[in-house]
Parts: C-alpha cells; sequence; structure tokens
C-alpha cells in the first residue's frame, strides 16, 4: 500500500514509522522545511523510545520517506490528515483551520480512487466538512473520507501502535472499509479488533475515550484528598477497587493532576461541541474544572509543608514533563505549580532528564539544573512532580546532607512514607497522612 501522512509532528511521525515497519511504502509531509531536512538526516525533533531506530530503518528500507510537497498523493492508496487540532484561542473548541487547510491541498493533487482519514483529533461532523471542502474544491475527485482515531500513549507510542488495543475505522463506504483493512492487515496476526463504524460514531470515540480517562483521574485525585483528611492510603484504595474488573486498575493513581497533549484539550473541545448541540456533559465539565483547580493548589502543598510562607525559600523540582518518556510540556502539571511557587516569592531550580529545553520556551525565571543532587543542593524542600524512572532510586542520604532542611513532596508517590521519613525527612505525598 502506498501512504501519504499529512504532517509529521507526534501522530503522524509514529503513525508513519509504524505503518513504513508493517511493509507499506509511506511518505510524510510537513510544510516545515527545517523538521523535514532534520528528519531525513534522521533527526527527531520529539523524544519517544525507540522512534529514531524506527525511522531510520524504514529509510534504510526505501519505505519511508519525507517530503514538503504532495506529488505522492497522485498514487496514493490512503491519505491521513495527521495535523494538528489545538484549543481554539478565547473558547475552547477545536482549531480545525490545520484539518482544512489540508484538505483543500490535498483535493488538488487526488488522481483516482483515494481514501482521505483523519488520524487527527476531531470534533463530530469534521469528516462531513473534508468530504465538502474537497468536493468542492475538486469535483470530479473520486475519494472516500474515513474517520481513524489514534488511541497512543507518549512515551509507549510504537508499542500501542504496533499492538492496539483496539482499530476504529469510520466509514460505511465499501471501498473505503477494503483500503483500511489492507494498511491494517499486519496487525490481524496479533488478534487487534478493527471496528468499523459510522464516521461520526468513530470522532466521539476518541472524544468519549478521553475524556472517561481523564474523570477517572480526577476521580482518584479528588479520593487521594479524602483520604488525606480522614487518614486512609488512596493506592490502597485505588487497589480494592481497581481489583473490581468492572472498574480496572489503570488510571487510578492520584498525582499533581493530568496534562498533556491530548486530555485537556479534547475535554474541553468535547464539551464545548456538547454545548453546541444543547447538551451539557456536567461529569466532563466538572472534571476540567477539578483538574485545574487541583494544578493550582499543588504549589499551596509545597508551602503548607513549609509552614506556610516560601519568601526566601529555595524548592527543587524534579520533573517539568507531563509524564515521563517524552519531552512534552503542554498542560504540564509542573507550569502551574512553578508559577505558583514563584508568587509565592520562592526561588526555584529544576531538573528533568530530556524535557528541559522544552521547558526552557514555558518556564523563565528559574535555575536548570544538570541532575537530581546538584538541583537539591540548598533547598529548603525537594518536589517530586514526574515519576522518572531516575527518581525511584535516588541516594537520598545524599541529598539530605546537601539539603538546607530535608523536606520532600512527592506529588507522585514514588516513595514509601515510612522510608523517606526513617532517613530523617520530613515526607508529604498525594493522599497518605
Amino acid at each position: 500500500m502506498r501512504i501519504v501522512m499529512i504532517g509529521s509532528g507526534y501522530v503522524g511521525l509514529v503513525s508513519g514509522a509504524c505503518f513504513a515497519d508493517f511493509g507499506h511504502f509511506v511518505t510524510c509531509v510537513d510544510k516545515d522545511a527545517d523538521k523535514i531536512a532534520a528528519l531525513k538526516r534522521c533527526e527527531i525533533p520529539i523524544f519517544e523510545p525507540d522512534l529514531d531506530q524506527l525511522v531510520r530503518t524504514g529509510m534504510d528500507g526505501g519505505r519511508l520517506k519525507f517530503s514538503t510537497g504532495l506529488d505522492d498523493i497522485a498514487e496514493a492508496d490512503a491519505v491521513f490528515i495527521a495535523v494538528g487540532t489545538p484549543s481554539r484561542r478565547g473558547d475552547g473548541h477545536a482549531d480545525l483551520s490545520y484539518v482544512h487547510a489540508a484538505s483543500r491541498e490535498i483535493a488538488a493533487h487526488l488522481q483516482g480512487f483515494t481514501v482521505i482519514v483523519t488520524k487527527s483529533t476531531v470534533p463530530v461532523g469534521t469528516g462531513d466538512e473534508v468530504e465538502r471542502i474537497i468536493r468542492e474544491t475538486n469535483p470530479a475527485a473520486d475519494f472516500a473520507v474515513a474517520s481513524n482515531p489514534e488511541f497512543l500513549r507518549e512515551g509507549a507510542a510504537i508499542r500501542d501502535f504496533q499492538h492496539p488495543d483496539r482499530i476504529v475505522v469510520g466509514t460505511e463506504d465499501e471501498r473505503a472499509q477494503k483500503v483500511m483493512g489492507d494498511v491494517y492487515r499486519p496487525l490481524y496476526l496479533n488478534q487487534a479488533p478493527i471496528m468499523f463504524t459510522s464516521r461520526r460514531t468513530s470522532e466521539l470515540i476518541k472524544y468519549a475515550a478521553n475524556a472517561f480517562l481523564a474523570t477517572k483521574i480526577t476521580f482518584i485525585n479528588e479520593m487521594a484528598d479524602l483520604a488525606e483528611q480522614v487518614g486512609a492510603n488512596v493506592q490502597e484504595i485505588a487497589r480494592g477497587i481497581g481489583l473490581d474488573n468492572r472498574i480496572g486498575t489503570k488510571f487510578l493513581h492520584a498525582g499533581a493532576g493530568y496534562g498533556g497533549s491530548c486530555f485537556p484539550k479534547d475535554t474541553r473541545a468535547l464539551a464545548k461541541t456538547a454545548l453546541d448541540h444543547g447538551i451539557q456533559l456536567r461529569i466532563v465539565e466538572a472534571t476540567l474544572t477539578a483538574n485545574d483547580n487541583r494544578k493550582r493548589a499543588m504549589a499551596r502543598k509545597v508551602a503548607n509543608a513549609l509552614g506556610g510562607d516560601l519568601h526566601g525559600k529555595t524548592i527543587a523540582v524534579l520533573g517539568l514533563t507531563f509524564k515521563p518518556d517524552t519531552d512534552d510540556m503542554r498542560e504540564a502539571a509542573s507550569i502551574p505549580l512553578i508559577t505558583g511557587l514563584l508568587d509565592f516569592g520562592a526561588k526555584v531550580k529544576a531538573h528533568d532528564p530530556v524535557g528541559m529545553e522544552q521547558a526552557k520556551k514555558e518556564l523563565a525565571g528559574i535555575e536548570y539544573c544538570e541532575d537530581p543532587y546538584t538541583c537539591a543542593r540548598g533547598a529548603d524542600a525537594l518536589v517530586i512532580v514526574t515519576e522518572w524512572r531516575q527518581f525511584r532510586a535516588l541516594d537520598l542520604e545524599r541529598i539530605k546532607n546537601s539539603m538546607a532542611t530535608p523536606v520532600i513532596v512527592d506529588l507522585r508517590n514514588i516513595y514509601r512514607p515510612e522510608d523517606v521519613r526513617g532517613l530523617g525527612f520530613k515526607y508529604e505525598s498525594i493522599g497518605r497522612r
């Protein structure tokens, strides 16, 4: 199969490299000439484990190439739209301008039957608009528009693509179903279920999945607040309810609030879409409010650990990205936390294994350190924000001896309270009194 991927960002690059690994011939397209030039040198613009090797293998095998042009669309069986759909400034709706622009450009290059696939996360009805734009731009085109949402976790995207829980394809066109079946045929050996549904249902499945997971995270975070007040342990609560197969253990880890490129913008877009159709999603709206409030409250939690006053205090922050194994800073809990600490008059030092260059674009006025021990030196409190593996086995005795006061605020519960307190630290965590 010949595939063109419009957009070489996180989703487009991972998807394109994986399709090439399946044996398809893939062209990843992007308007950013510097990005394409770097990709041709196998310089990956994002941090994702093993992606560089997958890209190199595809290029060396002649199955993966990068371009700023759209000429390959003429020979393509499927053209995937994988451009960004950020929250629109001011109202929270998904910004579809990149999707619409890509649709117009694709239309001008179509020859023969082609399936146009929206891989980007888009509101219900976007596929209808993509179809309208293409028909208006090129009335003679022979094509079908399908929805094929991605379900990739940053840090585990390649495994998620190659071993998916499910593949959702939204189209009722028989020719399009056959093409999409051939695109994903290599996954049949993994017994990955492919679910064909209507286009609008497919679009809503993506938003519903992310909203449900965001709600699950927010629920356990609120249980953590209650557990702290009544003397319970939120980790045991999570295990106690997660062993119920109807609930499951995933996404029940209490912390500083969810972030990243998907959950915040997708829950906002879903709530806005519902309001446009006269429906109020009260649970989703409450999830958004509770998550925003939680992130802002984390700076106060650090202040309380130091008696309520942070003026003149030095706070060491470990972990800046929204989750481990990525350099993504979008909506990371570290941003409102550090902003709050600075507002309280604290000096902030920070370290992240891979995310500091991205963090510098978001957070000014703080000191960036090359390792956790330099970061902790002279600090009045050490705050763990992202649960990187590198932070799970720190030499806590060394850290204690270098700090001004031995205080740890663990916002990811990666240590056992009795172990840390046994070393002489004051230790605060989430949902464990």
